[in-house]
């Protein structure tokens, strides 16, 4: 087994940037064959920073990896009919392109259904298929401000701040991956494929479901907190004597382990701290009396103790300490890629004990036409 389960499969990705190029690129991490097909001066990714391989960005290379690609220019008949030709035998088409250029060539979602009945479309877009902003272009900062995400990124004084990863890009890879499975599998009983639609909005929204779904139903937003939860206490970042650490009391057991780490044993039999909701009600109060206790031993020493009695917590790394550490090391998650001397983030699961390998680099922009590049 070599976890590459989905060998076989065939998938033309009409990507740009990221999301779609996400999904092409867990799918290529699986087996499949992935054609990308670009317009004649490639896809922006390419430019995306600076050069980093084959004159490409690493950005490129990261969502890129493992593809082929062919230069199709729609605008010309001939290559239009080569698309076709590759589309016939695809079994998934993935096309996060602008708004309308799809329908303008007939290579939308509805018209290649009706032409491939077997095919599996998976369209994305910004904002979504209906509405009033269904034809607008979007990056990821914006749909993150637009869906309220980032209003609820940061400490209560903050102003509205992204999250740093392309949670709704790559998110939203990830949906069309699982859409198109799904129907892969319903494919397998009918032979009939489908259209699965996704937008990074819908894909954010979902993200924030926590506390929009509080809005709309209690009328609430939770309380902004940096590092914490506005549900569980305590539940954050709190400063040692000389770095900071993390403590996660998700219920009132861990709590009173914490409790007793700490010293204070009669937390535990205080009204105000014995149950979660009360913690959160006296909030303030309670972190108030924590927060010099942590502060007066190094947070090695305070890791040593709390993991000894099994309350969850951890040292809050950059990412260059993260990659370094032995556990993300022992997990094997960041793979070199064949013949390049280039490591990436590999796929983060595995299959019957084995991690998809990264066997190939993002492929350099291919001029010719190739009707028969599966």
């Amino acid at each position: 087994m070599d976890g590459k389960i989905l060998r076989g499969l065939k998938v033309l990705e009409l990507g740009q940037m990221l999301a779609g190029p996400y999904a092409g690129s867990i799918f290529s991490d699986l087996g499949a064959d992935v054609v990308k097909v670009e317009r004649p001066e490639g896809d922006d990714c390419r430019r995306m920073g600076h050069a980093y391989l084959n004159n490409d960005s690493l950005s490129f290379q990261i969502f890129n990896r493992g593809k082929r690609s062919v230069v199709l220019d729609f605008g010309n008949t001939v290559e239009l009919d080569a698309f076709h030709v590759l589309a016939a035998e695809a079994d998934i088409v993935l096309n996060n392109l602008r708004p309308g250029v799809s329908e303008k060539f007939g290579v939308d979602a509805q018209s290649m259904c009706a032409r491939y009945p077997a095919l599996i479309y998976c369209q994305i877009s910004a904002f979504g298929q209906s509405g009033p902003m269904r034809m607008e272009p979007g990056f990821e900062p914006l749909v993150q401000a637009f869906s309220g995400l980032s209003s609820t990124n940061g400490g209560p004084d903050d102003p509205p701040t992204r999250v740093g990863s392309s949670i709704c890009d790559q998110g939203t890879g990830m949906w069309a991956v699982i859409g198109a499975l799904s129907l892969l599998a319903q494919r397998a009983r009918t032979g009939i494929g489908g259209i699965v639609q996704l937008s990074l909005l819908e894909t954010a929204l979902a993200w924030n479901a926590q506390k929009a779904d509080s809005w709309v139903n209690e009328g609430m937003i939770p309380p902004r907190h940096r590092s914490g939860h506005p549900l569980l206490c305590p539940y954050e970042a709190f400063d040692a004597q000389d770095k900071p650490l993390l403590v996660c009391c998700g219920n009132d057991r861990l709590f009173a382990r914490f409790a007793e780490v700490l010293g204070r044993p009669d937390w535990i039999a205080n009204p105000s701290y014995q149950t979660n909701r009360m913690r959160l009600t006296h909030k303030d109060a309670l972190l108030a009396e924590v927060r010099p206790i942590l502060a007066s031993m190094p947070r090695d020493t305070w890791l040593a103790r709390l993991k000894q009695a099994g309350v969850p917590c951890c040292e809050i790394h950059a990412v260059a300490e993260a990659v370094e550490h032995e556990q993300v090391k022992a997990l094997g998650l960041m793979q070199e890629v064949a013949d390049t001397g280039m490591v990436l983030t590999g796929l983060p699961m595995s299959i019957n004990g084995q991690r998809p390998s990264l066997d190939k680099a993002a492929p350099a922009l291919q001029r010719q036409v190739n009707e028969a590049a599966w």
